[in-house]
């Protein structure tokens, strides 16, 4: 089972289904329980991944960088942060204006 880019979740091998082994080599039959095991472990680690926090953590960390590479992005937060400054400087300046 493997992630995908877009976060769905891939599953990879076969499931035996009941009675396909019965007069199989025993050797056969360890190596499939072998490969099924493989399988449900790197099921179990990409679950895991999901729901981690640590994991989810750095996905939106991927996700916020990728997404302050954006210009348009760029330019809202430029022009927060001069509403942000603007609206301080007004404050600053009624307060002086108000105690004269």
């Amino acid at each position: 089972m493997a992630e995908t880019e877009s976060g769905a979740v891939e599953v990879h091998g076969t499931v035996a289904s009941r009675g396909a082994l019965n007069g199989s080599d025993p050797d056969a039959i360890v190596a499939q329980i072998e490969r099924t095991r493989e399988s449900l472990a790197q099921t179990i680690d990409t679950l895991a991944d999901k729901v981690s926090p640590a994991g989810n953590v750095r996905r939106l960390r991927e996700r916020a960088m990728e997404q302050a590479g954006r210009p348009e992005v760029r330019m809202a937060a430029v022009a927060v942060g001069l509403a942000v400054v603007g609206l301080a400087v007004l404050r600053i300046w009624g307060r002086n204006r108000r105690r004269k």
